[in-house]
């Protein structure tokens, strides 16, 4: 019995001066993904195109707006004149429209919330999935994710490959948008 534990003993430390041999070419570094997001094209194109989206879709809710304050300047201009039951008839009238309209907004918002959402997600994914080619393709053991959900409380600047990526990104994206560009020019050109 006390062989057999020397014997397990003495294999658990060969094993674990073979990992401290492999672990010489460890390598690890961290991406700071709020900077990334950010700096990344694609990112503050899509954020450019909800704003945009936005305040395209809030145009036209403000001239309803717009258009239910007259009227509710009207109502307490002629309130007085018209009488009380006029008044109360056309007070349950204005207040339907003031909830009509913020049904509205809200529904612009929760629209505007969800298509972005899918839409970043989607990005966020793609982002994932380019730092695992990423580290698989640069040899990286580990490669950790600092920012606003920061799973990493320190790290050496050395091992900050944020900028890196970054960059890669922005330019696979770049070309990603040029091809398309053409294909619309020469689709267009057809025409």
């Amino acid at each position: 019995m006390k062989k057999s534990i020397l014997v397990f003993g003495l294999i658990l430390a060969l094993a674990s001066c073979e990992k401290a041999a492999e672990q010489k070419d460890f390598k690890t570094a961290y991406v700071d993904t709020s900077n990334l997001l950010e700096e990344y094209t694609e990112a503050k194109d899509i954020e450019a195109k909800y704003k945009s989206k936005g305040e395209e879709m809030g145009k036209q809710l403000e001239a309803e707006v717009a258009r239910f304050r007259s009227e509710a300047s009207s109502f307490q201009k002629n309130a007085q004149t018209y009488g009380p039951q006029w008044a109360q008839q056309k007070g349950a009238e204005l207040q339907k429209k003031e909830q009509e309209l913020s049904y509205a907004q809200q529904a612009i918002l929760r629209q505007l919330q969800e298509e972005s959402g899918k839409e970043m997600d989607s990005l966020v994914k793609d982002v994932k999935k380019f730092i695992k080619d990423y580290g698989k393709e640069k040899g990286y053991n580990y490669i950790y994710g600092t920012g606003d959900a920061a799973s990493v409380l320190y790290a050496k600047e050395e091992y900050d490959i944020t900028k890196e990526i970054i960059k890669l990104l922005n330019d696979k994206y770049k070309a990603k948008s040029s091809t398309e560009t053409k294909k619309e020019d020469t689709a267009e050109a057809k025409k």
